[in-house]
């Protein structure tokens, strides 16, 4: 038992160096872009602030009468409206640093986001955190127009798909960074998703922050009786009960395998590589107190320290849960997968693996298939899906140095 905890920690500088590694290789191979761009015409997408969605939600009341509802319930209608101003400030900041290099720019909200607008645009830049970027994205399927994303609040959101913090204090640089090739292109992988089963209204997307669609969603319907879905995955898929306490009974079929497996677990998350720094790790992540744990059981005397060993060994294994957005690999993580009894039906699958095509078919009550964490769709008894990702359906985004 000894010699065991001395091999252990005589490789904690070699983790500590692998770790770093692997953020250092992070997005290693983003295409270098060294010629300049031009850039005539800027759609900058809006947030939906608390306050807006508020006043969409009560729109047949006026601002004192909505001011009152929001205070009798118990919100902080002071701290609302302060983050309100500071975003709409931020945005505002945005298009006077766009008019100032001569850029024509249109600001637009959630409910007025069209694909005549994308298609006017030059660039669309969202301004807000990684919700809004994946909104302005949901829309955009021509690979040619770039998606560059200002992060409005960098000292409450990470914002991992906008550009570097310190753009938001220096809008004018990233836009020149821009226009003169100080970038590298990134072209995120996003997942398809063509459903079989369900016709007509069924189709009709539920919007998380209720917004109406301003034009007709297309739908392409495949020669096999599909249809695929409007909008790419961004981040990731996830299908299961829209009761989040209620098993979710699944089949599944792993990379157009004829082997059809039967579970019961908490929903299905199918991510992307840029998804895979957020729900998927966060689902997949494995706590320093468990690594400590595991090490006290080999009699290891195992700290929670930020330099302990448990620390380096977890956050080894929570980056390599990390892969690059442009692999145009699958990840999926069945959620509390029951392994007891009879389930799964056969044993055997893993709780998590890589995929290149999923199919998924529904033996739910009610259930529903979520992209992005901000459109449904439903997804109930006989419902059958298949996840794909093209190359053609990559987003073209960039990457700026911190």
């Amino acid at each position: 038992m000894y010699a065991t905890r001395v091999r252990l920690q005589s490789l904690l500088v070699g983790f500590k160096g692998c770790v770093q590694q692997l953020k250092l290789a992070k997005y290693s191979n983003a295409t270098q872009h060294s010629e300049s761009i031009k850039i005539q015409k800027a759609l900058v997408v809006s947030k939906l602030s608390h306050y807006e969605f508020e006043m969409i939600r009560y729109n047949e009341l006026d601002k004192d009468e909505l001011e009152t509802r929001i205070r009798k319930r118990g919100t902080d209608f002071e701290k609302m409206m302060y983050y309100h101003n500071l975003h709409k400030s931020f945005e505002l900041n945005v298009v006077q640093q766009l008019e100032g290099l001569g850029i024509e720019v249109k600001v637009v909200n959630r409910p007025d986001y069209s694909e005549d607008l994308i298609e006017w645009a030059d660039i669309v830049m969202p301004t807000g955190g990684d919700g809004t970027f994946l909104f302005a994205a949901s829309r955009v399927r021509n690979q040619d127009k770039m998606v560059v994303g200002f992060n409005s609040d960098p000292n409450r959101s990470e914002g991992h798909l906008c550009l570097p913090k310190k753009f938001s204090s220096n809008i004018k640089a990233a836009i020149v960074n821009l226009q003169q090739g100080r970038f590298k292109w990134l072209m995120r992988s996003r997942i398809r998703t063509t459903v079989f089963g369900q016709t007509g209204c069924k189709l009709n997307p539920h919007h998380l922050h209720e917004v109406k669609e301003c034009d007709a969603l297309k739908y392409t319907t495949v020669e096999e009786g599909g249809t695929v879905l409007p909008y790419l995955a961004l981040n990731e898929v996830f299908i299961g009960e829209t009761l989040s306490a209620r098993v979710s009974h699944l089949g599944m079929w792993l990379n157009g395998s004829d082997q059809q497996t039967n579970l019961k677990s908490s929903g299905i998350c199918i991510s992307t590589g840029t998804g895979s720094t957020s729900w998927n790790l966060s689902i997949n992540r494995l706590p320093v107190q468990s690594v400590s744990e595991l090490l006290r059981l080999l009699d290891i005397d195992a700290t929670e320290g930020p330099e302990s060993l448990a620390t380096v060994l977890a956050k080894m294994y929570n980056n390599n849960l990390i892969f690059h957005p442009e692999d145009k690999r699958m990840c999926y993580t069945i959620r509390d997968q029951i392994s007891a009894g009879v389930w799964p039906q056969p044993k055997g699958i893993k709780s998590r693996g890589f995929i290149r095509e999923l199919k998924v078919k529904s033996n739910c009550l009610d259930a529903c298939l979520v992209i992005d964490g901000g459109v449904s769709f439903d997804f109930n008894d006989g419902t059958l899906a298949i996840l794909q990702i093209q190359p053609e359906d990559a987003l073209r985004t960039v990457i700026m140095d911190d």
